[in-house]
């Protein structure tokens, strides 16, 4: 990784463009083209050093709400099971954690009537009727920029 990738992830952290060509725009601020800039964010995201580009909005601004939601799943269906609640788009990501409960998940839905409706999905298709919901009552974000 040279400065001119430094300097692309700092970009993409911090200032991306709101532009109709934002590679463009980044890439003319360093010297360099836009194919330029395309080919060493994905040669960055193929070696794993950026895991993903895309945007963090105010969910409950756009009228979601969030939970961290918790199943006790028998060790033999961790699989089974973690794959219905990834079917939907709503969780944003599970994790298998020792001790009970130890599937956990967020999930953040528009509005409660729509989380009921996943969690009781969820109950329906895998067969297990209790599901711990922990809903977000504050927001807590860090800024976290990786030099």
């Amino acid at each position: 990784m040279d400065e001119k990738d430094r300097e692309i992830i700092r970009m993409l952290q911090d200032s991306f463009p709101l532009s109709p060509e934002p590679y463009r725009v980044i890439g003319d601020k360093l010297w360099i083209d836009e194919m330029g800039v395309i080919s060493r964010i994905a040669r960055m995201v193929q070696n794993g050093t950026i895991r993903h580009v895309g945007p963090f909005f105010d969910s409950r601004k756009l009228g979601y709400m969030g939970a961290l939601v918790a199943m006790d799943v028998p060790l033999e269906r961790v699989d089974e099971v973690a794959a219905v609640v990834s079917g939907f788009s709503e969780i944003t990501h599970n994790y298998l954690r020792d001790g009970s409960p130890n599937l956990w998940f967020t999930l953040i839905a528009r509005g409660k009537e729509r989380r009921d409706c996943i969690l009781q999905e969820i109950r329906t298709k895998t067969g297990i009727p209790e599901i711990k919901v922990f809903p977000s009552r504050r927001l807590f974000k860090v800024k976290v920029d990786l030099d």
